[in-house]
């Protein structure tokens, strides 16, 4: 036991680990993660993908903006969105390999 209990994470890491895995687990957003895991898109371009709306789509960005798992460059008026690090490329791929075995 004391192995396993000394194993065991940081509770604020838990923490943030845990509202990350459901911030990536919504259907939508695991569709908009995909997109972005092939290339960096911009809203109108993910809505087309995805079949959302560009509203839907910025709201569901925001979220993911917030949660530090996509990132945003300007280009004029336009915001191109990609995944923030390799860790979100892992688990997404990850994810989706699960699910398909």
């Amino acid at each position: 036991m004391a192995e396993a209990r000394a194993a065991l994470p940081d509770g604020r890491d838990v923490e943030t680990a845990s509202a990350f895995l459901k911030l990536v687990a919504d259907p939508t957003r695991l569709r908009l993660l995909s997109a972005l895991n092939t290339r960096e898109l911009c809203v109108c371009d993910l809505a087309a993908v995805v079949g959302l709306s560009e509203s839907a789509v910025s709201h569901q960005l925001r979220l993911l903006r917030a949660g530090r798992v996509v990132a945003f460059r300007k280009a004029g008026r336009v915001a191109y969105y990609r995944l923030l690090d390799h860790h979100v490329t892992m688990l997404i791929d990850s994810a989706l390999e699960h699910a398909r075995e």
